[in-house]
């Protein structure tokens, strides 16, 4: 009956349930909500649409008064994450929810005749029969995969690969193998109980077709069997967070994943070390060699055998060594004792690492502390601020400031380069100036590259080929001969409030094609 926005990233569906004599008709609403960082769907009872502000969509699917079209069906696709309303004269409506390019399409056929969001132009290319995506989803391909299930899953997401692999750690499971496939059909089949949780996972509300323990600190679970409660109840919950809410959990998940790198990078210096405390060392290799100098064969074409049983007196077993056959046994041997010298440099480096990262995991845990306990808005900014958490990142090993951005010097030009999109946000938001250029490889995710203005200076040519070379270099056009890159001074760059991080809208561009080179 009709379709309408009157807030941005939002559009809402009206349809009529039944008509009556006087031409009445009880109203189906379903609001969607198509933002960068989140798109779900809303049942209300009522929309109340405003006078002004309001704009009327799709008017050549509505049709017009007393012509308007049934809807003959709604339907999902297989293994992706889209749905359709089906309409008479082959129209239909499709709710695209790919991660963070969410939007609404108009279908006639196979074609996209409307569609809601157009910044996003490549949504115009996509076919509506080509949405269905058969796989195999036996135990072979799992094998013929190298047991990686996102290839067979690929709409499993973030909730059910998490809830798998607590499973699999539960119950001591390696990757791979029939025991963690009893766990992924374990997750189908309760996925097919009809249930509906509402959770809160990474200190966000989240929507699982799968229960999840609860966790200290966190509301507990609700749990719904009717999906329109399910789908509304967490609707008001994701969009009902305030803006300090929203900042809290994006820092505590942001303290998570440096906690986890940092036991991580403990576990496997750790295991180096252990891997060493094992074996042989260089050293001692070296002098078994030199001590066995007059049981090793040589003849004069071959100075070495490639491998060779000696006595381990450290161990008191034989040991086999590997040797380089174009050299005598002593210089082998001083091979060995060069590689002892860099074997003790490198295990100082791990030792110092550790102690660093351990260092690290302490700060965190006090970090963590003290974000869980703030109330306000104004303290939590405060706190960011104080200890640096957003603008520069610790290096484990020395608990050193780590630059900001990778940074080039070309033609006595500044060139910084963003490192991943929410540090991309941080270079054009905050650390980038009108006057500067901007750079970044176009119509692809890639790395934001600034060249920054010195005051009655030009950009030479020179240097802005160079900064588009390192643009097309750290982005996905690597690997291309040739990559379009787009040029602009930073006034003509904007982030409106709803973009993914590291989205952005160029209002004027100048495209320089070069070869990616990095640096």
């Amino acid at each position: 009956m009709e379709c309408f926005s009157q807030d941005r990233d939002e559009v809402v569906l009206v349809f009529a349930q039944a008509r009556g004599k006087l031409n009445y008709y009880k109203p189906f609403h379903i609001k969607a909500m198509l933002r960068p960082d989140f798109s779900g769907l809303m049942f209300p009872d009522a929309v109340q649409r405003a006078r002004t502000n309001s704009v009327d969509l799709f008017s050549s699917v509505v049709g017009e008064p007393g012509k308007e079209r049934s809807v003959l069906g709604v339907r999902s696709f297989l293994n992706e994450r889209c749905l359709a309303i089906l309409l008479e004269d082959n129209f239909a409506l499709v709710f695209k929810f790919f991660g963070n390019r969410p939007n609404l399409l108009a279908f006639h056929g196979n074609q996209v005749v409307d569609l809601f969001n157009r910044q996003l132009a490549t949504d115009e290319q996509l076919i509506f029969n080509a949405f269905d995506r058969p796989i195999d989803q036996s135990y072979e391909a799992f094998e013929q995969a190298h047991f990686d299930r996102r290839k067979l899953f690929p709409t499993f997401g973030k909730v059910v690969n998490r809830w798998i692999d607590e499973q699999s750690e539960k119950q001591g499971i390696e990757s791979g193998g029939k025991e963690q496939w009893a766990v992924i059909q374990e997750a189908l089949r309760q996925m097919d109980q009809r249930q509906y949780h509402l959770i809160r996972l990474d200190h966000k509300p989240t929507l699982s077709l799968l229960p999840f323990a609860e966790q200290a600190g966190d509301p507990p679970p609700r749990t719904f069997t009717d999906p329109i409660e399910a789908a509304n109840r967490f609707f008001i919950a994701f969009n009902g967070l305030s803006t300090f809410e929203l900042e809290k959990a994006n820092l505590l998940r942001l303290i998570e994943k440096r906690r986890k790198r940092a036991e991580a990078q403990i576990e496997i210096s750790m295991q180096r070390l252990m891997q060493r405390e094992e074996g042989a060392s260089h050293e001692e290799i070296g002098h078994i060699l030199m001590a066995n100098l007059h049981d090793i064969p040589s003849t004069p074409n071959v100075k070495s055998p490639e491998r060779l049983t000696l006595f381990d007196f450290y161990r008191d077993r034989p040991i086999e060594i590997k040797l380089k056959p174009d050299l005598t046994p002593q210089k082998n041997a001083e091979n060995f004792y060069r590689k002892a010298k860099n074997e003790k440099i490198e295990e100082q480096h791990l030792s110092t690492q550790v102690v660093g990262r351990e260092a690290e995991l302490a700060r965190i845990a006090q970090q963590k502390s003290d974000i869980e306990a703030i109330q306000t808005l104004k303290e939590l900014r405060r706190y960011i601020k104080q200890h640096n958490l957003l603008s520069e990142t610790v290096l484990p090993s020395t608990g050193e400031v780590a630059p900001l951005f990778k940074e080039v010097m070309y033609g006595g030009f500044r060139i910084l380069i963003g490192r991943n999109a929410k540090n991309n946000d941080l270079l054009t938001q905050r650390y980038t100036y009108k006057d500067d250029l901007w750079l970044h490889a176009r119509d692809v995710t890639g790395s934001h590259v600034v060249v920054k203005y010195k005051a009655g200076k030009t950009f030479p040519k020179s240097v802005i080929e160079r900064a588009a070379e390192l643009a097309a270099w750290h982005s996905k056009r690597r690997t291309d001969s040739l990559c379009p890159v787009i040029v602009t001074p930073k006034k003509y760059v904007r982030k409106p409030k709803g973009l993914a991080e590291g989205q952005v809208l160029v209002e004027k561009e100048d495209v320089v094609l070069v070869v990616p080179k990095g640096e």
